[in-house]
């Protein structure tokens, strides 16, 4: 018996210590507590953004298109930063357009054939309407389908530059509906683009769907009133990872740049001086960009989750 009842101790001790060294073992940290947080005060910038550059001589084609035919109040040009940007707020997020001397060949294929950014998503609360804008301004109108439960229809259209736009229509809903906004991405390997939003970026991932209109899963990962979505047609597709990215305004960069290096994630242009805004960018798995930006107005302090 009093061999048995050492051996006893032996494992109670060596639980304890197995037990102490796991609480002393810090998580794994991700980038999720250097941006916004429920609760704060909205950036002036967007929290979650995508940036499209397009070429210049398209930029009244462009604001046309997102203005009059979808109904989204730009910014005045005075908001609008340098480089003649245009900014669509959404929600807690803006689309911002750069016009610059520059154009990929595969950003118009179909959102199937290339990876990279490839489809952005906008809600609406009347097809009836939405079709008639269209028309009114001489392009086709979108073809909608039933898209999901209850009434909401959805369509997939081309902007005046060839970007893939999803309109998605939802009947009498809550004001919430129309402030989301979704950034689609095309990836290669669904498993490492996965594991970088979800254990890098630190975004909590919805469960699967088909997306109707690709016929594929959608993996879904939302932030405040941005959600991205991912999915994959193969690994051997052409790229367009050099025209579009996603923004980040985050509250400690240097966090940011601090995760980065911790979990081996592949810098692209390392952290910046200090000022405003202060910045490091970065490449998810397919090298499209992932760009955080730190302005004078966001304290240097983490919020608390």
């Amino acid at each position: 018996m009093k061999k048995y009842r050492w051996l006893f101790v032996g494992f109670l001790a060596v639980a304890a210590s197995v037990c102490q060294t796991a609480a002393q073992t810090p998580k794994t940290e991700t980038v999720r507590p250097m941006l916004w947080q429920p609760g704060m005060t909205r950036s002036d910038v967007g929290e979650v953004n995508v940036f499209r550059r397009f070429p210049r001589d398209l930029r009244p084609k462009l604001t046309e298109f997102y203005e009059q035919v979808l109904e989204i109040k730009a910014l005045p040009s005075t908001a609008a930063g340098g480089n003649a940007m245009v900014r669509y707020p959404i929600g807690g997020s803006e689309v911002k357009l750069f016009p610059v001397a520059m154009a990929n060949e595969h950003r118009t294929k179909p959102v199937r054939e290339v990876i990279g950014i490839r489809l952005l998503t906008f809600f609406f609360p009347d097809e009836a309407a939405l079709i008639a804008r269209f028309k009114k301004y001489n392009y086709a109108p979108p073809a909608f389908q039933p898209a999901g439960e209850g009434q909401a229809k959805a369509a997939l259209v081309q902007d005046p530059d060839g970007q893939w736009v999803e309109l998605v229509v939802v009947p009498g809903a809550a004001r919430s509906t129309y402030e989301r906004f979704e950034i689609g991405l095309t990836v290669a390997d669904l498993e490492q683009s996965r594991a970088f939003y979800r254990d890098f970026m630190g975004m909590d991932e919805a469960k699967p769907v088909n997306h109707p209109l690709l016929g594929t899963m959608k993996y879904s990962f939302r932030h405040g009133t941005t959600t991205i979505n991912l999915w994959s047609f193969g690994k051997d597709l052409p790229k367009d990872t050099n025209t579009a990215g996603i923004q980040y305004i985050v509250w400690n960069v240097e966090g940011v740049d601090r995760v980065a290096k911790a979990r081996n994630a592949t810098i692209d242009r390392p952290l910046s001086a200090p000022g405003s805004p202060r910045t490091v960018w970065l490449f998810d798995p397919d090298g499209i960009t992932n760009y955080f930006a730190q302005f004078s107005e966001n304290n240097n302090t983490p919020p608390s989750r």
